[in-house]
């Protein structure tokens, strides 16, 4: 696989599982596993994170639960990295009843109430390959090899001042095996952290050895592969190109232009571009913001993660929630973002799909980006349009709105003109 499509599949799908000694894609880290196989993760800039952002005051891509999901990362993390004087990854597995533990006294309650959230936390972990959780294990998932050696210090600092856990271990298993369905939640968008079926890099016994002969895991980091896009330039400029790349690929909306020079400038915006074309992505202009996406060449080859149901969901909201006011005058043509949510209660009577099945959907969706859950004055609430549609380029929206033609008005001239045209 060639380096574009790689990077695309892994921020789409979540870490490429590797064989036996085949290389990472240019631009990833390779990790390593005992039997030679391992896992390919891109690598950021310059050494850069997400985190940048905070800088800039400008939001990265929600989280549901951020609060919890945070606190039970530490807790997982307290619990597998034994041994402070290694590296966090790949640690040692630890058992989900001594991470619910110790997340318990790391909030100092123990209700039924914050155990649920807890495993959805657990959960969202696992499907975003922050974690590796089995029915009774968890372990550390490959992204947290992507924590740069800069800030292991701080962590080894901040799991010193972590209580432990109460020691209660046992009890009936609450999580899915890793790898298998999760009770029907699909892997979906940027939120997956399947590993494609390969083998465990760990044995399953909570010792933390490796499968083949105690050989240690390891961490191949590649050279700078924007280096020579950056070099040319002082550093400044190339703290601000970073940065500028950093907002177009990871914040929740459009960069505009005024908080990131990067992107007023025409020469450093062409830098931006060719580090997203090598990465499979694309810029994409909203106004004086930007933010990137697939090309259409790149969505071809990777193709969708989302499965039937997902699907048919996000065509339900679609419908709901920007077809139908559109059609009443309520919104324009060339928008996907719509402040009138699908009422829960719309979707549950205009879906043949059983309940668990729409909520595991709509669950899904909602980690990939896709759909936003929403107040809706005194109703119950609903779904609009998530972030994610910010990223589509024009072609996308031009087919995506024929497809809602098509599916919201199947016998309508309209539908029977788009039909003849790609014919």
């Amino acid at each position: 696989m060639t380096p574009e499509p790689a990077h695309a599949r892994a921020r789409a799908a979540g870490p490429l599982p590797l064989a036996a000694g085949e290389p990472a894609p240019r631009g990833m880290i390779r990790l390593t596993r005992g039997d030679g196989t391992g896992q390919a993760l891109p690598a950021w800039p310059d050494g850069a994170t997400p985190s940048l952002l905070e800088e800039y005051h400008v939001a990265p891509v929600n989280v549901e639960r951020a609060g919890e999901t945070r606190r039970v990362l530490a807790a997982a993390l307290k619990c597998c990295w034994r041994d402070l004087s290694a590296d966090p990854w790949p640690g040692v597995g630890a058992p989900v009843e001594e991470v619910l533990a110790t997340y318990r006294a790391l909030i100092g309650r123990g209700d039924d109430l914050m155990r649920n959230w807890a495993i959805g936390a657990l959960r969202r972990l696992h499907d975003s390959a922050w974690l590796e959780v089995s029915a009774t294990t968890v372990r550390l998932g490959p992204r947290c090899a992507g924590w740069p050696p800069a800030s292991h210090a701080q962590l080894r600092e901040l799991m010193r001042r972590l209580p432990s856990g109460d020691g209660a271990l046992g009890g009936s298993p609450v999580l899915p095996l890793a790898g298998s369905p999760r009770d029907g939640e699909a892997v979906a968008g940027t939120t997956a952290g399947a590993t494609g079926g390969a083998a465990p890099p760990f044995r399953d016994d909570g010792t933390g050895e490796d499968a083949a002969a105690g050989t240690p895991a390891g961490v191949a980091v590649p050279g700078d592969v924007d280096e020579d896009l950056l070099g040319p330039f002082d550093e400044r400029r190339r703290a601000e190109i970073v940065a500028a790349f950093m907002a177009v690929e990871h914040a929740a909306e459009p960069a505009h232009e005024s908080r990131f020079p990067a992107l007023r400038d025409p020469a450093s915006r062409r830098t931006i571009s060719e580090m997203l074309t090598r990465r499979g992505r694309t810029l994409i202009r909203e106004r004086e913001a930007w933010t990137s996406g697939y090309p259409e060449e790149t969505a071809a080859e990777i193709g969708t993660t989302l499965g039937v149901a997902e699907r048919a969901v996000l065509v339900l909201v679609l419908i709901h929630s920007v077809a139908i006011p559109r059609a009443e005058g309520l919104l324009p043509a060339d928008t996907w973002l719509s402040p009138f949510p699908a009422q829960v209660e719309e979707l549950r009577r205009h879906t043949r799909l059983p309940v668990g099945e729409l909520d595991a959907a709509l669950r899904t969706l909602r980690q990939a980006g896709l759909l936003t859950q929403v107040k809706a004055g005194e109703e119950a609430g609903g779904y609009v349009p998530g972030p994610q549609f910010h990223r589509l380029t024009p072609q996308a929206r031009r087919r995506l709105q024929e497809e809602l033609i098509l599916a919201a008005g199947p016998h309508t001239p309209l539908a029977a003109a788009v039909r003849a045209r790609r014919r």
